[in-house]
C-alpha cells in the first residue's frame, strides 16, 4: 500500500507532538465470535489503556456513547480507573457530548481526573454527531446548536478558575459560584471536536479551545482550510496560538494485509448499522480500498504505512496532534491490545523520526 505525499500547509512548530490513541468502548467479541458483555468490554478497555501507557503512547481518549454497541456512557469513571493504574499517559474525553451534559458536573468530573492522575486530564467537547444523549436526558434537537453555544460558553468561564458569574437560557444562572475542586496547575487542556463546520472552528477559537479535526470519511486535505480559519480567527479575536490535533479511525497489524482482512468486515458492518439511522453511505470494497489509502480518511496498515500517513497528514493540515481511533465493534480484545503494541512502539517512534527528518 503506497501512501503519497499530499500538499502541505504550514507547519506549526510551538507545540510538542502528541501521538495518541481514542476508543468509543466499542463491543468486542471473543474467539468465537460472540460478542463480550459490556461489563467485560469496559474491563478490558481499562486494560488497553494500561498498556497504551505501557508502549509510550501520549494519550487515551474515550467518547462517550449511549447505546448497546457503544457501552462507555460514563468515561470520567473508566478514564480514573486507568488513572490510577498508569503514571505518564494523557487521559481525556473523545468527545464530551456537552450540549446534554451539564458543564458544571463537566468540570467536576474532569477537575477530578486530573486531581487522580496528577494533572494528566483533558478534555474534547462536541456537539453530538451521535444524538442517543438528547432524548436519553430529555434534551430538545430543536435547541441543537443554542445548547452548545451557551454551555461550551459555560466551560470557557469555569476553566478560568475563581468565582463563577454566569446567565443563559440552558442551565440555572451562577452568582459568584465558586466550583470544585480547584485544579491545582492551572486549566487543564481543553479541545472543540469539528466534523465540518466553519462556525465550530470560529467557536473554537473565540473562546479559546484547542481544535480537534474529527476526519472520518475522504481526504483529510479537504481540512486545510479549517486550520488555516482557525489561525486567522485566533489571530483576528486577539487569542494566543493553540494546538491542532486530527481523529481518524483505523486499525494497524503486522503487514497490510493483515490489517485490511481484520478491519474490513467490522468496518463494513459497522457503517452498515449507521447508514440506516445516520444516512452514511454503505461502503464497497472499492471505496474502502481508497480509504486506507494515501488520500483517504482510515490509517489502516502495517507501522510504516500507518506512520507516513499520519506524518503526511500531520504535515499538510499544519497539525501537532493524531489520535488514532483504534477500536471497531467486532474485533477482539486481543486484535486490539496487538494494535496498541504496535501502535506505541512502531508507529509513534517512526512518525518523530519521519517529522524530524
Amino acid at each position: 500500500m503506497s501512501t503519497a505525499p499530499v500538499p502541505s500547509a504550514p507547519a506549526t512548530t510551538e507545540f510538542p507532538l502528541v501521538l495518541g490513541l481514542d476508543t468509543f468502548g466499542d463491543v468486542t467479541q471473543d474467539a468465537q465470535g460472540r460478542p463480550l458483555s459490556h461489563a467485560q468490554t469496559i474491563r478490558d478497555v481499562v486494560e488497553e489503556g494500561v498498556l497504551a501507557d505501557q508502549v509510550g503512547v501520549d494519550f487515551f481518549g474515550i467518547g462517550e456513547h449511549h447505546t448497546d454497541d457503544f457501552p462507555l456512557s460514563a468515561a470520567d469513571v473508566v478514564l480514573g480507573a486507568i488513572a490510577a493504574r498508569t503514571d505518564r499517559i494523557r487521559l481525556g474525553s473523545a468527545v464530551t457530548v456537552l450540549s446534554s451534559d451539564d458543564p458544571v458536573r463537566v468540570f467536576q468530573r474532569y477537575s477530578t481526573l486530573d486531581a487522580i492522575s496528577g494533572g494528566r486530564a483533558e478534555v474534547i467537547l462536541g456537539r453530538g454527531s451521535s444524538i442517543d444523549s438528547f432524548p436519553l436526558f430529555g434534551y430538545d434537537l430543536a435547541d441543537y446548536e443554542r445548547l452548545f453555544e451557551e454551555k461550551v460558553q459555560l466551560f470557557a468561564e469555569l476553566r478560568r478558575g475563581g468565582p463563577v458569574t454566569w446567565t443563559g437560557g440552558t442551565r440555572a444562572p451562577l452568582k459568584d459560584q465558586d466550583v470544585v475542586p480547584h485544579t491545582e496547575a492551572g486549566p487543564f487542556p481543553a479541545w472543540i471536536g469539528v466534523g465540518g463546520s466553519p462556525q465550530s472552528v470560529v467557536r473554537a477559537a473565540r473562546y479559546g479551545y484547542s481544535l480537534m479535526l474529527a476526519i472520518i470519511g475522504g481526504s483529510p486535505t479537504r481540512f486545510v482550510p479549517f486550520s488555516q480559519l482557525f489561525r486567522r480567527a485566533l489571530e483576528q479575536l486577539g487569542q494566543p496560538a493553540l494546538p491542532i490535533g486530527v481523529h481518524s479511525p483505523g486499525h494497524v497489524a503486522a503487514t497490510d494485509e493483515q490489517a485490511a482482512d481484520e478491519f474490513w468486515p467490522r468496518y463494513l458492518e459497522v457503517m452498515r448499522r449507521a447508514a440506516r439511522t445516520r444516512g452514511f453511505a454503505v461502503p464497497t470494497r472499492e471505496s474502502f480500498r481508497h480509504e486506507i489509502g494515501a488520500h483517504g480518511a482510515l490509517y489502516v496498515g502495517s507501522p510504516e504505512t500507518v506512520a507516513r500517513k499520519i506524518a503526511a497528514n500531520l504535515t499538510a493540515l499544519g497539525a501537532t496532534r493524531f489520535d488514532l481511533k483504534y477500536a471497531m465493534g467486532g474485533l477482539s480484545h486481543a486484535a486490539l491490545m496487538t494494535n496498541i503494541e504496535l501502535y506505541g512502539t512502531k508507529v509513534i517512534p517512526r512518525v518523530r523520526e519521519l517529522l524530524a527528518a
